[in-house]
């Protein structure tokens, strides 16, 4: 269901503007002779409101301990195989597969390859990142490629066995994770550009983290371009008109993420994202 545009203009209080983050803020937890290196992307930092995302990377052998969180975290394999462990069951995950945590269920993830590494986006229910470390042994169940069964409290979506939609010309999506797969105040997914492909210009009645992961993608708001390759990530806060477009001769595609528990959009005329209107209340740049 579309939001009004009359309901955008009279709700949202234009305090932030949009953020283009090039530069990560690193945590590096140690594990063993290897370790894991963390980067948070969006955040309250940038003004972001109920949620945050980042990118986990895992040099071979490395892995997170036991861990718990007090809101819904996304895992999304962008790179390598994950195995990961949710109170001793044990899943294992490939490129663009996503595993969803409620919160305070413990969870642990791990790079099992010796010579590659691992890279994962998450995305968090709050927009200030934490996590609690779980001192607790868990009963094995090994469920190898399989899936949660009804019961688990975690959810998987595999990018090879769900349905791809065409959301605009050659815009292909996957909704990897939302309310109906169990998540609470976030939900995003995986979008692929054929060269030349756009979405149009278009506004949300929440935040949204825009992460780059192949190719190369040009973000209009309001005017302002922006070029985003390389895990580049785009803050576009809520009600303010954008798009994304490829105008590359290679594929694009992306992590999208919404501070909402379903995606919603309302396509406003592409002026708005070209600058030839001007947004009301939004000129913060």
């Amino acid at each position: 269901m579309y939001i009004s545009l009359e309901r955008i203009l009279s709700e949202t209080p234009f305090t932030v503007g949009e953020s283009i983050l090039t530069t990560r803020s690193r945590e590096a937890i140690a594990s063993g002779p290897t370790s894991v290196e963390l980067y948070t992307y969006v955040s309250e930092a940038c003004g972001a409101t109920g949620f945050s995302t980042g990118i986990a990377r895992f040099k071979p052998g490395a892995h997170l301990p036991y861990h718990a969180h007090g809101f819904s975290e996304a895992v999304t394999i962008l790179e390598g195989d994950a195995r990961v462990l949710v109170e001793g069951r044990i899943y294992r995950l490939g490129q663009y597969d996503c595993i969803h945590f409620p919160s305070g269920i413990a969870h642990h993830v791990e790079n099992e390859s010796p010579t590659k590494d691992l890279v994962c986006h998450w995305a968090f229910a709050t927009g200030r990142p934490v996590r609690e470390l779980i001192d607790r042994q868990f009963t094995i169940d090994d469920r190898g490629n399989g899936d949660p069964t009804p019961g688990d409290p975690e959810t998987i979506v595999r990018y090879k066995s769900d349905a791809i939609y065409e959301l605009s010309k050659d815009a292909f999506f996957l909704d990897l994770f939302a309310r109906r797969f169990g998540a609470v105040g976030i939900c995003g997914g995986h979008g692929r550009f054929l060269p030349g492909a756009s979405l149009p210009c278009h506004i949300h009645d929440f935040d949204e983290s825009i992460t780059i992961i192949t190719g190369k993608a040009v973000c209009l708001v309001q005017g302002r371009r922006y070029e985003l390759s390389g895990c580049d990530t785009a803050f576009i806060p809520r009600g303010l008109p954008h798009r994304f477009l490829n105008l590359s001769e290679d594929e694009m595609s992306m992590v999208w993420v919404y501070a909402g528990s379903e995606p919603d959009r309302r396509i406003v005329e592409a002026q708005y994202c070209s600058g030839e209107l001007a947004w009301p209340g939004a000129d913060l740049a």
